[in-house]
């Protein structure tokens, strides 16, 4: 009797091993299936994303360069056959849909081979309401523009109205601290509302420094200005005028960016910048406020 129950515990703790073990190898097996399919939905959105982001620089451009763009970005991530769609809202924004099917490993005893999964991104251009990098040089807001068309952009407190520039101080008074800004672009952060004064003065020589600077250091054919470490590219500030004495403009308010392309080197004699307008995404912010649109643009990623 005694060995009968003996063998009978002994069969239920055999029993209950089973079950157990049984459940620890299932709950180790969805543990590696979920984690899994997470790490790969979570590269999948990773690559998502920076395909959005990227193709969105593209947009002011051209939908040929969105798509060469996003091809790059997915055959960089190892994700070139997850392409599901890409959905271009021209001067708007950018979707990028991913999807692919994921092998599974234990879910294959119970004939589960792969589970679908699907990721978007959605990446949007708005005006620049922020911007790092900007040259000592503004356009008045009233002022009409035209994509393709070139200006000149005066170095001194020209007209605004008829199209030239005004000199301003963005780095503080001084030759060389605006010379120091047009050459490489001023390193602090501007913003839609900041209060900027402007430079008297002609201050040529350092324009003309600072401007053959940057054809210098661009390494592309003339006229091609999109490519992003092309130093003949400015960013200059949209402003309405803040403090006006009787004759001079003291201090302008920021209202906005525009980007133009330098055209021609200064001579000895010259004391103007021509620079045609064009269409662009900057490293900037879309920020606070309400920036005037003139083609400067910032990317950011909305869904």
């Amino acid at each position: 009797m005694f060995e009968q129950l003996n063998n009978n515990e002994q069969g239920n703790v055999l029993a209950l091993f089973a079950v157990a073990l049984g459940g620890l190898l299932l709950a180790v097996g969805l543990v590696i299936d979920g984690g899994h399919l997470f790490m790969t939905k979570s590269h999948l959105q990773k690559t998502a994303n920076a395909a959005a982001l990227s193709g969105a620089q593209e947009v002011p451009y051209s939908e040929v360069e969105v798509h060469t763009v996003v091809d790059r970005i997915l055959l960089e991530h190892g994700e070139t056959g997850s392409l599901d769609q890409v959905l271009i809202e021209p001067e708007s924004q950018i979707e990028v849909i991913l999807s692919k099917d994921v092998p599974l490993f234990f879910a294959k005893l119970f004939g589960i081979e792969t589970v679908p999964i699907k990721v978007n991104a959605v990446a949007a251009i708005n005006p620049m309401g922020i911007a790092k990098d900007a040259v000592p040089l503004g356009i008045d807001e009233t002022v009409e523009l035209i994509y393709g068309q070139t200006y000149s952009l005066k170095v001194d407190a020209g007209d605004s109205a008829s199209g030239n520039f005004g000199v301003l101080a963005l780095d503080g008074p001084g030759a060389k601290l605006y010379e120091d800004s047009l050459r490489d672009g001023f390193d602090e952060q501007l913003e839609v509302g900041d209060i900027v004064n402007t430079q008297t003065g002609n201050i040529a020589g350092p324009t003309r420094n600072a401007i053959d600077y940057r054809i210098a250091n661009c390494p592309y054919p003339v006229g091609e200005y999109k490519h992003r470490d092309c130093s003949r590219v400015m960013l200059i500030l949209v402003y309405q005028p803040h403090e006006v004495t009787t004759n001079q403009m003291k201090s302008v308010k920021i209202t906005g960016f525009a980007y133009f392309y330098v055209t021609d080197p200064m001579s000895s004699t010259d004391d103007s910048i021509n620079g045609i307008f064009i269409k662009r995404t900057g490293t900037g912010f879309t920020g606070e406020g309400t920036p005037v649109n003139r083609g400067a643009y910032a990317v950011k990623l909305i869904e």
